[in-house]
């Protein structure tokens, strides 16, 4: 029981430690926006790798992620682990992108982490703060081709075992950006994974990863994907 606990000390003492290594990228006075997204993309992958070694979790994908970039990659929400698992998937295949996040997560002891990791704020609640958002992203998009957005269009942490109803924002960020849409299923509860974790023998998480899709009917086409794989 006590090794299992061990785990958030470990996680907050490392997370304090790449919010300074976040900062010297984020702070650069001369660093290009691709060298940013980059930077901090890599950063944000060695902390997941190590997240993942220390909890003995390895991940095995179905599928294939496009060799090109400019995508935006939709995934279900179910874990904190959920992005640590993304990150180490995209450190494998030198991926750089932002992940879309609320703006509450800014603000929570964390904060830090999630502002200076390379991420950008969504206020779901404010007309301003969305238009806001939607620059930033298109701003981000505009100073690097190469440069993905991540998102979970559930836009919240998914407790049981369907698809929650998709939130707007991925479809309109996809559209008005004219950005291909990678689905990406954590066929996994990663919230029980987490809470057991470490393991004693190697656990391993499936990542599915489908073909590329268009905006138009998003989350009928994301669901189609995700019941092909439960054979639902």
């Amino acid at each position: 029981m006590i090794k299992k606990l061990i785990k958030y000390p470990y996680m907050i003492k490392l997370g304090y430690k790449y919010i300074k290594i976040f900062k010297r990228t984020y702070k650069h006075p001369f660093i290009t926006h691709k060298q940013a997204h980059i930077q901090l993309s890599k950063d944000r992958q060695a902390y997941a790798n190590n997240i993942l070694k220390y909890l003995n979790i390895d991940i095995k994908i179905y599928g294939s992620l496009p060799k090109k970039n400019h995508k935006l990659y939709i995934i279900n929400h179910r874990s904190l682990l959920d992005i640590i698992i993304m990150e180490s998937i995209f450190s494998k295949h030198n991926k750089s992108g932002l992940w879309i996040a609320k703006e509450e997560l800014f603000n929570a002891f964390y904060g830090d982490f999630f502002k200076y990791s390379g991420n950008i704020s969504v206020d779901l609640e404010k007309k301003k703060g969305l238009i806001s958002f939607f620059k930033k992203i298109k701003h981000s998009l505009d100073k690097d081709n190469d440069v993905n957005i991540y998102i979970f269009p559930e836009g919240e942490r998914n407790k049981s075992n369907n698809i929650l109803e998709f939130q707007p924002g991925a479809q309109k960020i996809a559209r008005s950006n004219k950005l291909d849409i990678v689905p990406v299923f954590i066929n996994d509860t990663l919230e029980s994974v987490f809470k057991h974790a470490p393991f004693k023998n190697k656990k391993i998480v499936e990542v599915h990863f489908g073909d590329e899709i268009e905006h138009n009917e998003l989350e009928q086409k994301y669901k189609k994907f995700v019941y092909r794989i439960l054979n639902v």
